[in-house]
């Protein structure tokens, strides 16, 4: 063990290991979409978060299950800046349409 604790130059922060491990695995987009549906009440207020039953993204579209019709709606009014907060929030374009149910 070194007893100076100084990084040696071939040592690299924990961050950027995992950021490469999960390049190498294609598992990037995947977290980003578990990081969205984590904070979709942060996004979107508790009020919505609340009525959202289910969450979940397929092939760039979020998928929202609304248990209020009239919140529903006003959502679907909303989509274009439901995407443009999501998309945000994951630097990245992550969703290109929303379907409700």
């Amino acid at each position: 063990m070194r007893e100076d604790n100084r990084r040696s130059s071939d040592e690299e922060p924990l961050k950027d290991l995992i950021d490469k491990f999960l390049k190498a695995y294609s598992l990037e987009g995947k977290m980003k979409e578990y990081d969205i549906i984590a904070a979709w009440p942060e996004l979107m207020g508790k009020a919505v978060a609340h009525r959202t039953k289910e969450i979940h993204i397929k092939h760039q579209t979020l998928y929202l299950k609304i248990d209020s019709s009239v919140m529903r709606e006003e959502l679907l009014n909303g989509k274009q800046i439901i995407i443009e907060r999501v998309n945000k929030e994951a630097r990245c374009q992550l969703i290109n349409d929303i379907w409700f149910s």
